[in-house]
């Protein structure tokens, strides 16, 4: 392996996709297939031996720590978890005041939490790369996962079309950000009171972003279809408003019916079968959902390995 390209300029952090540029994010996609591809052949990839990872939950969470954790191990390095109930920002430490120390102890952080403001504060006074492992606003990594499943599967998705069927969260913001950078179409449908805000938004070109009320309509044509629950984490008391307001944006087999006979179905789980999609779909032949959840494994890999140094040849 050649010698590493140092990361030039300011430090770099990974708070939203739009972070990185189109070249940047294919080239995190192609290095992750390469990580991946020695993983399945046992053959060792420690690119950060001696290095460290603090993961700081705000947010409970299943695969982003086993995915960042695993994966440093992975890559030769350690990892130090914190939660809120376990460390001073559970006693009302101020955020800077806990980045300016964890900053200075470990080589790369990792946060799931709740307000994008809140990692936005920690990253300005950071002396490490932050990366986003959710906030209420946006959830890159997984969009970077979804983005290399979908490479595997049918190759670029530029030129593609992506239909995002359910709540406007922050995985569907998300993919908005990944269509105006990588040159596909998002599809974008769910129930009044729960669309994406036009403040938010902006104007995109009809070649980026169409909304549809019907989901159905949403579907037809779409190269991937992909959904996530209808109740996002810190919106537990609207379950039962949300799971009526929804009722008509279940992913079934009808809908999957009327995209490209090729389509793939996602999921960034965990699911709900009965609610925002079936169990005929997400266990059927067209998803892909278990291939993607893996791939946050893989793909973290490559961003951390890109944020510490660089582009390796």
């Amino acid at each position: 392996m050649s010698a590493a390209t140092p990361p030039t300029g300011p430090l770099r952090h990974f708070l939203q996709l739009r972070d990185f540029s189109a070249d940047e994010i294919n080239y995190v996609i192609e290095r992750a297939r390469l990580i991946k591809d020695k993983f399945k052949r046992y053959q060792p990839h420690h690119t950060l031996h001696d290095r460290t990872l603090a993961m700081v939950f705000e947010k409970a969470s299943t695969r982003t720590r086993v995915s960042f954790e695993a994966g440093t191990y992975q890559l030769g390095g350690s990892v130090i978890n914190l939660t809120t109930a376990g460390s001073q920002l559970g006693r009302s430490e101020p955020i800077e005041d806990t980045a300016r120390v964890i900053s200075r102890m470990v080589d790369l952080v990792m946060i799931r939490t709740f307000e994008q403001t809140r990692i936005e504060r920690f990253a300005a006074h950071s002396r490490v790369p932050i990366i986003n492992g959710l906030t209420n606003e946006f959830h890159p990594c997984q969009i970077l996962a979804d983005i290399l499943t979908f490479v595997e599967h049918r190759g670029s998705i530029q030129g593609k079309v992506v239909a995002w069927i359910g709540d406007a969260n922050n995985m569907s913001y998300t993919w908005l950000q990944a269509a105006e950078l990588l040159g596909f179409t998002l599809h974008v449908s769910g129930p009044q009171g729960y669309r994406l805000d036009p403040a938010r938004t902006g104007t995109p070109a009809a070649s980026v972003l169409r909304e549809f009320a019907d989901p159905r309509e949403a579907c037809a044509g779409a190269d991937l279809v992909t959904t996530d629950v209808w109740t996002s984490m810190g919106f537990e008391d609207e379950n039962e408003v949300r799971r009526r307001a929804f009722a008509d944006w279940c992913v079934d087999a009808e809908m999957m019916s009327g995209a490209n006979p090729d389509a793939i179905f996602m999921h960034c789980l965990p699911a709900h079968r009965g609610e925002e999609v079936m169990g005929e779909v997400i266990d059927g032949p067209q998803s892909v959902v278990w291939d993607e959840a893996e791939n946050r494994l893989h793909v973290q890999k490559a961003l951390m390995e890109f944020l510490l140094l660089g582009r390796l040849g």
